[in-house]
């Protein structure tokens, strides 16, 4: 499995980000034409060989005119709306960066998230550090991304307020749930953009370095140079082994507190319908102690767009969070199972070195229930017999199928909502000659026609005195 890995051993930001990439291979004139795309005048960006503690690395410097623009989440947005270089993965992705900032800060300031001022966050310099991440991440294409405990720094920095601690309320909170660790260095070594990359694109965090064959590493430096340690970020790219397959998908979720439900099963099915790989609701307490619900869908990268869609349209909602996230699969394929009721279809999955696993279509087991009246358990379990009684003869089932390439994100493809209880502990030797009462041909010949086929959202002075440049 390919990953990258960020060591973050003296913090992270988004010119250390950036820089890091280019050093790896992100060409620049790739940044330079989407940048351009933003038609800012007067951006220009800059890269540079330096030293820092004895060591190599490149610096990422964005050169742009004064500006006193402060900008909302909605401006973010309306300016990567403009660009038509942007995929719709890095649009999502640096989106994601954004919206976790104005999530920190509206959280800090104790506001909503769309009155949130992006103050240095939302300067020429930080959306451009933002953006060319996310490109940068996303040409990388890895399948995972592993970082390091995060030191935050030490000391004070200015912001509008006056003189704030490190970590700043809107760092400190991007950080939550991260693995931190304390370096002695006294100055802001993470800076609230580097935070949000982190939030946006790490998958899980080690301490040391992961078990990974190198392939290349890319350095990226902070402004200043320290005594104590060389001031750059790490990202080293190369391959791990696994024994599970894994894919990446989008979650988009959305609280609602005025939405029918009725409502919300209509526009649960138009998803369904519409391509999603699941979507599901969780009970929350909302403001002023209104009951609500999250309600959840994943889907694939390629249809974040069908599935915001539907949602504006179908619901209330104001506004929907989204993530890039990635799944442990099993490979599957459809199967068909012979009865004595007749046929029934399902899907069995499987990963390498473990049993196959078969879960009966839910539609095909309900409709022989009410025909021929049997408990619709009887059915599913039998159904789940016959299959064992069939692998027992294949010794390689899973070199025999096709894997179809849509690897189930829970729930099976069913219209259900069902919890089925997959009981793997009945008799094998099921007794499939008691009588049900139908005129069937109980032949039972197991012929079966298997279908197998430093920016910071609050109020900093934008003096470029921090340690990173950002």
């Amino acid at each position: 499995m390919r990953v990258a890995f960020l060591d973050c051993a003296t913090g992270i930001s988004g010119d250390m980000t950036v820089a890091a990439l280019i050093d790896l291979g992100v060409e620049i004139d790739t940044l330079r034409e989407i940048v351009d795309s933003f038609r800012i005048p007067g951006v220009t960006l800059h890269v540079t060989e330096v030293m820092r503690g004895g060591f190599r690395a490149k610096h990422f410097q964005v050169e742009h005119p004064e500006q006193h623009a402060h900008r909302h989440l909605t401006d973010i947005i309306q300016l990567l709306d403009r660009s038509d270089k942007l995929s719709e993965r890095t649009r999502t992705l640096a989106l994601n960066m954004f919206e976790a900032i104005a999530t920190a800060e509206a959280k800090v300031h104790g506001m909503s998230v769309d009155k949130v001022h992006f103050h240095e966050v939302g300067a020429i310099d930080s959306i451009v550090d933002i953006v060319c991440a996310a490109v940068g991440f996303d040409i990388l294409d890895v399948d995972e991304v592993i970082c390091s405990a995060v030191p935050p720094g030490r000391g004070t920095v200015h912001i509008a307020h006056g003189e704030c601690a490190v970590p700043t309320p809107g760092t400190a909170e991007l950080l939550r749930d991260i693995p931190l660790v304390d370096v002695a260095i006294n100055t802001e070594l993470t800076t609230p953009t580097g935070a949000a990359i982190i939030k946006a694109v790490v998958d899980r965090f080690v301490s040391g370095w992961p078990a990974m064959s190198v392939e290349r590493i890319g350095n990226g430096a902070g402004t200043k140079d320290f005594r104590e340690r060389a001031n750059i970020l790490r990202i080293v790219l190369g391959e791990t082994e696994t024994t599970y397959e894994t894919d990446t998908v989008a979650l988009l979720e959305t609280n609602l507190d005025n939405a029918t439900p009725e409502v919300i099963g209509y526009t649960k099915r138009r998803l369904m319908t519409a391509g999603a790989l699941d979507v599901y609701t969780t009970s929350i307490q909302m403001k002023k102690d209104r009951p609500g619900i999250i309600l959840s869908v994943i889907c694939d990268l390629d249809d974040i767009a069908t599935m915001e869609t539907i949602l504006f349209e179908e619901t209330p909602t104001l506004g929907i969070r989204k993530q890039t996230i990635q799944r442990s699969v099993r490979q599957r394929a459809k199967v068909t199972v012979e009865t004595d009721w007749g046929p029934i279809n399902g899907k069995v999955g499987w990963r390498e070195g473990e049993a196959a696993v078969f879960s009966p279509e839910y539609d095909d087991c309900a409709r022989i229930a009410e025909a021929y009246e049997v408990p619709f358990r009887e059915v599913y379990l039998t159904a789940q017999a016959e299959f064992l009684l069939q692998t027992d003869a294949d010794e390689d089932f899973t070199a025999d199928h096709d894997h179809d390439g849509e690897p189930c994100d829970g729930d099976h493809d069913d219209d259900d909502d069902e919890d089925h209880e997959h009981d793997h502990g009945h008799d094998h030797n099921h007794d499939h000659s008691h009588d049900h009462s139908h005129d069937h041909d109980h032949r039972h010949d197991h012929d079966h026609g298997h279908d197998h086929g430093h920016d910071h959202g609050h109020d900093h002075d934008h003096r470029h005195d921090h340690d990173h440049n950002d």
